[in-house]
C-alpha cells in the first residue's frame, strides 16, 4: 500500500510538471490526422520513398557515404530539404529540433516530418538504475515509471523515439549487454517489458510528453557464443520460441511502435535478413503493424556475415525481409534506387515499408503537429525536475540487493563516529551513471562519499581513502587504506567495475573484481573492523571470497544520478533493503552461462558425486541464486492452498494461495515467488520456472494473504510437433523468497488432452492481490 500511494504521488507530481509546459498544446484537440497516405506514396518518387526509410545519426549525416562528421550543416540541411533521410537519431534540443523539422515541413517537397531518435536507455538526463539493475526491484510499476519520466524528458527536447526496452534473455554474465535487459528470466522480461514498453508510450502515442518504444535486439542476440558480443547464435526453434521469443511478444501485445533487428544470426541467417523472424513470426503470427528499423549498420554488416555477396544484395535481402528502416549503412538510399529499377527488389516491397514508416509518423501525431511540444520553456522545466531525482531516489533504493549480513551489522548506527570509505567506487559519479546513460552527467550525480557527507552529523568523522584504481595494478594506495580501516569503527568498502566495463562491446572474460580490487578487499578486511562491502557493477560477479569473508554484501549496481543518496538510505535503515537478483552469480567465471531454470539431464548434478553433471573444483550451485535478497527483517510462509487441484483446459486459471507474515521487528517489503515444475512433459521441462510474483509491505508482526491467480497457458510446452499446448500430467507448485529458498510446495493435476495455447494469449501478470 506504501508502495503504491508512493507511486502514484510521483505519477502526479509528474503530471503537473510536464502539463503546465504545454499549455498552449492543449488548447486544441488532437484529432486524428486526415492525411491520405495512399495520396502522399503516389506522390514519393523511388528517391523520395527510399529516404523515408534511411536513419542517419546527426553527426555522420553527409556526404554520398555519410560518414564526414565535420562537413557543414548545410550538406546535411540538404538532405531534408531534398528528402533523402527520414528519421535522425543523436539530434535533440528543443531549440535544435524544431529547426531540423521547421526545413523538412516547410522546405521539402512533400513536407513529411523527420522522427527523431535515441538510445534513452535508463533515463535521459535524470539517470535511473541500468535495466538489469531496475528489474532486481520486481517492480513493474517502478520500470514503468522510470520509463514514464526518461519519456518526459526526451520529449521535452525534440525526441519522438527511444530503442529500448532492451528484451534480450540474457545468462552469460561474460556479454556486457546483460547490463541492459531484466536477467536471465523469461517470465520476468515479459513483465518487466511490457511494462516499460507502458511507461515508454503512455495512454497516447500523440501526447506530446509521449516516446515511442523499441523493442530489441530481435532476437537471440544475448545467446551470443562465449558471451562475446556481436557473436553467432545457434539455437533450436523450440528454445528460441519458449526462451528468447516471449518477452517480445508480450511487447507487441503493450502496443510497441517499432522492433530493432539484432546483430547476430541464428541458425545461419542475419537477423537483419531474416524473413522467418521478421515476417512469419513478427507480422503474420503475432499482427505487429508497426515498423522494423535496423541495428546501426547491421544490414551493411550482412556482408560481413557472408549471407550477401555485396552491399545491394544485403539491401535486397534486408528489406524484403522486413526490415523497413535502414540505420546508417545508407544502403537503401544509395543502392536500392537502381535495384529497384532493375526488377531486384519489386516497388511494392518499397511501398510496404514506406506505408509503415508513415502510419508510425502518423500515429505520432506529427502530420498534425511536428514539432510535438518540443520547446525550450518545456525542456527547462522537465530536465532534471525534483520529482524525477525523487523518483530516481525511490528506485534506486528499491534496486538495491542485499547479498549477506552476518551477525547483522546493517543497518548502521546513525551515530557511527569514524568511518573509513575506501574504494575506487566510492566517489566516482561518472561509474555510477553505468552505460548507455543517456544524456547524464558526472555533475549531476551524488556519489556514496558526498551522501554520507551530507547525511551525517558534523560530528561524524569520515576519512576517504581510494585505495585502487578500477582497473590498474597499482597498490601504493594500500597502506593508507588499511591505516584509514583501523582507525575506524565501520568501513565501507565500494569495489566494482567501471561503466565502460559493461554494455556494448563489452565483454569480459574473467568476472572477478577487476585489477587489484580483490587484493584491496583482503587487505583492509584483514584490518578485522566491521565491514560493508558496496558492489557497483553491471553484470554477476565471481567473487566466493567476498562472500564468504564480507560481513555485510551490498550488491548497488550502477544506480544513476541518485546513487549516493540511495545507498546512504539502505546503508543506515532509512530503507529496508527489498531488492532481490534477476541473475544468478556464478563460484568461478568459468560456471558461466548459469540460470537457475536449466533442464535436469539424464545425471542431475551432485557436488562430491562421481558421474554426474558437476565440476570438479567448483560447486554445480550459483554463489547467490536467481531471486535471492535479504531484509533487515523476516518473513515466515504457511498455508499453501490451491483451488482447484484438477484443472482440465487451457483457459483455466489456477489460484495459489499464501500467508506471509512479517516476524521480524521492522518493517519490510517481501517479494513473494511462485514456480511450477513439470514433473513429466513431452519435452524435457527446465527444473523450474517463475510463474509470478508479488511485492507487499508488511509492518511488524503484520501478516497478509497472497493470492497468485495464474493462466493455464503459462504452463504450456512447444510439443515434438511444435505446437503450443497445456499437456496432462502433474504440475508441482512452489512458493517462497528465491528459487533457492522455496518452503511451500503442492500438486495439481491437468486433465484431458493437449489443450492447444490462442497465439493471441495474454499471461504477463498472474500475480494479483
Amino acid at each position: 500500500m506504501l508502495l503504491a500511494r508512493r507511486f502514484l504521488i510521483l505519477t502526479l507530481f509528474l503530471a503537473a510538471l510536464v502539463a503546465a509546459p504545454l499549455a498552449a498544446y492543449a488548447q486544441a484537440p488532437r484529432a486524428a490526422s486526415r492525411v491520405d497516405l495512399d495520396a502522399l506514396l503516389r506522390r514519393m518518387t523511388l528517391e523520395e520513398k527510399l529516404g523515408q526509410l534511411t536513419q542517419y545519426s546527426w553527426q555522420f549525416a553527409t556526404g554520398p557515404t555519410r560518414e564526414d562528421p565535420a562537413a557543414a550543416p548545410e550538406a546535411q540541411h540538404h538532405l531534408i530539404r531534398t528528402g533523402m533521410v527520414g528519421s535522425y537519431l543523436n539530434a535533440f534540443g528543443a531549440a535544435y529540433t524544431r529547426e531540423l523539422q521547421r526545413i523538412a515541413v516547410e522546405e521539402s517537397r512533400l513536407k513529411i516530418p523527420l522522427l527523431f531518435g535515441m538510445d534513452v536507455i535508463h533515463g535521459y538526463r535524470t539517470i535511473f538504475p541500468t535495466p538489469l539493475a531496475e528489474a532486481c526491484s520486481w517492480n513493474p510499476e517502478a520500470a514503468a515509471l522510470s520509463a514514464r519520466i526518461a519519456a518526459a524528458e526526451a520529449s521535452a527536447v525534440g525526441l519522438h523515439w527511444t530503442f529500448a526496452p532492451m528484451l534480450d534473455i540474457a545468462r552469460d554474465a561474460r556479454w556486457g549487454r546483460i547490463v541492459e535487459g531484466a536477467g536471465e528470466d523469461t517470465y520476468l522480461g515479459m513483465v518487466l517489458g511490457a511494462a516499460r514498453v507502458r511507461g515508454f508510450q503512455g495512454d497516447d502515442l500523440r501526447a506530446p510528453e509521449s516516446l515511442l518504444a523499441c523493442a530489441k535486439h530481435f532476437a537471440a542476440y544475448g545467446v551470443a557464443e562465449g558471451g562475446r558480443d556481436y557473436n553467432t547464435v545457434d539455437i533450436s526453434e523450440r528454445t528460441l520460441r519458449s526462451v528468447y521469443l516471449p518477452p517480445f511478444k508480450a511487447a507487441v501485445q503493450a502496443g510497441v511502435g517499432t522492433f530493432m533487428s539484432s546483430f547476430n544470426e541464428i541458425a545461419g541467417i542475419p537477423s537483419t535478413g531474416n524473413p522467418f523472424l521478421l515476417t512469419t513470426v513478427l507480422r503474420d503470427e503475432w499482427k505487429f503493424d508497426g515498423f522494423v528499423v535496423s541495428d546501426w549498420n547491421s544490414i551493411g554488416e550482412m556482408v560481413n556475415h557472408r549471407s550477401a555477396a555485396d552491399r545491394t544484395e544485403a539491401g535486397v535481402q534486408a528489406l524484403t525481409a522486413g526490415t523497413d528502416m535502414d540505420m546508417m549503412s545508407a544502403i537503401y538510399p544509395d543502392e536500392l534506387v537502381q535495384a529497384a529499377r532493375a526488377g531486384k527488389v519489386p516497388v511494392a516491397v518499397i511501398d510496404r515499408a514506406v506505408r509503415r514508416v508513415l502510419e508510425v509518423k502518423e500515429r505520432l501525431g506529427l502530420f498534425e503537429d511536428p514539432y510535438r511540444g518540443a520547446d525550450p520553456a518545456r525542456e527547462r522545466a522537465a530536465i532534471l525536475a525534483p520529482a524525477h531525482r525523487a523518483a530516481a531516489r525511490d528506485v534506486a533504493r528499491q534496486s538495491i540487493v542485499l547479498l549477506r549480513n552476518e551477525g547483522g551489522l546493517l543497518p548502521l548506527d546513525k551515530n557511527v563516529r569514524r568511518i573509513a570509505v575506501i574504494g575506487p567506487l566510492a566517489d566516482n559519479p561518472g561509474a555510477m551513471l553505468g552505460p548507455w546513460a543517456g544524456q547524464g552527467r558526472p555533475e549531476d550525480v551524488t556519489t556514496l562519499l558526498s551522501a554520507l557527507r551530507a547525511y551525517l552529523p558534523s560530528t561524524a568523522e569520515i576519512t576517504y581513502v581510494q585505495g585502487a584504481g578500477i582497473s590498474d595494478q597499482r597498490r601504493e594506495g594500500f597502506e593508507a587504506a588499511v591505516a584509514a580501516a583501523r582507525a575506524a569503527d565501520v568501513v565501507l568498502l565500494a569495489v566494482g567495475e567501471a561503466a565502460e566495463m559493461s554494455g556494448e562491446a563489452a565483454s569480459r572474460t574473467d568476472l572477478g573484481l577487476p585489477g587489484v580490487q580483490q587484493a584491496l578487499a583482503e587487505a583492509v578486511l584483514a584490518a578485522g573492523k566491521p565491514t560493508v562491502v558496496i558492489l557497483s557493477n553491471g553484470r554477476p560477479l565471481a567473487i566466493p571470497w567476498l562472500a564468504q569473508n564480507a560481513p555485510a554484501l551490498l550488491e548497488t549496481w550502477f544506480l544513476g544520478t541518485e546513487a549516493g543518496y540511495a545507498i546512504t538510505d539502505v546503508l543506515f535503515g532509512d530503507y529496508n533493503p527489498s531488492g532481490r537478483l534477476t541473475v544468478s552469480f556464478p563460484n568461478a567465471s568459468a560456471q558461466t552461462p548459469l540460470y537457475y531454470n536449466h533442464k535436469a539431464t539424464g545425471r542431475p548434478g551432485q557436488d562430491a558425486q562421481p558421474y554426474t553433471s558437476r565440476y570438479l573444483d567448483a560447486p554445480t550451485r550459483p554463489l547467490f541464486p536467481f531471486g535471492h535478497g535479504l531484509s533487515y527483517t523476516t518473513f515466515a510462509y504457511d498455508n499453501l492452498r490451491l483451488s482447484p487441484v484438477q484443472v482440465g483446459a487451457a483457459s483455466d486459471t489456477l489460484e495459489v494461495q499464501v500467508d506471509v507474515r512479517n516476524t521480524g521487528a521492522r518493517a519490510g517489503t517481501e517479494t513473494v515467488q511462485l514456480y511450477v515444475t513439470d514433473l513429466a512433459a513431452s519435452v524435457t521441462p527446465p527444473v523450474l520456472e517463475l510463474k509470478g510474483f508479488h511485492r507487499l509491505t508488511l509492518a511488524p508482526g503484520a501478516g497478509r494473504t497472497v493470492t497468485f491467480r495464474m493462466p493455464l497457458a503459462l504452463l504450456a510446452v512447444y510439443n515434438p510437433a511444435m505446437e503450443h499446448v497445456v499437456e496432462p500430467g502433474y504440475v508441482e507448485i512452489l512458493v517462497g523468497r528465491s528459487s533457492a529458498d522455496l518452503p511451500l510446495k503442492g500438486a495439481v493435476e491437468i486433465t484431458g488432452r493437449p489443450h492447444r495455447v490462442s497465439d493471441e494469449a495474454r499471461y504477463t501478470r498472474s500475480m494479483d492481490r
